[in-house]
């Protein structure tokens, strides 16, 4: 079974800083203002209940990379998501998170044993970085032309 360890066929070539759950903006005055801002690939998380371990230690604060196309596909051939399509947040989202709290092999073993609350989270949390940042859509009032935003809220797996 893949682990949740990033191999560097993996993982996308530029790596950035890992503070802050939303990307970084263009920092101003480095280089050249056509420069782009270094691709963040890492975003750490805070669980809202926390993961327990054998030992009885809560592990809450944990670090996801962004998902590759290769992260998207492997996981289909699994036989626990052909048996149950709704396994594969699981086994993704074993793959994609690289630390929880002292844990550095997270697996789909470690993500299946999580409270509902946190899977949520962790589903809404990958939507969020592996989109354009939020999961917002600007849309219109067919009424009165008025523009806003509405949450899309799309769940991994569901």
């Amino acid at each position: 079974m893949r682990r949740g360890r990033v191999t560097e066929g993996d993982r996308p070539a530029a790596r950035a800083s890992s503070s802050g759950n939303a990307p970084a903006p263009a920092a101003e005055g480095a280089g050249s203002r056509n420069e782009p801002a270094p691709l963040r690939t890492e975003f750490p998380f805070t669980l809202p209940r926390g993961f327990v371990d054998h030992r009885g230690v809560v592990h809450r604060d944990g670090v996801m990379r962004l998902a590759t196309a290769r992260d998207e596909l492997l996981p289909l051939s699994d036989m626990r998501v052909r048996e149950n399509p709704a396994y594969l947040s699981v086994v993704l989202l074993g793959r994609l998170i690289t630390r929880l709290g002292t844990l550095t092999d997270v697996d789909a073993g470690v993500v299946e044993q999580l409270f509902a609350a946190d899977l949520a989270f962790l589903q809404k949390f990958y939507e969020k970085i592996n989109t354009d940042g939020s999961s917002l859509a600007t849309t219109v009032c067919p009424g009165c032309t008025h523009e806003f935003d509405v949450d899309m809220g799309s769940r991994l797996g569901g």
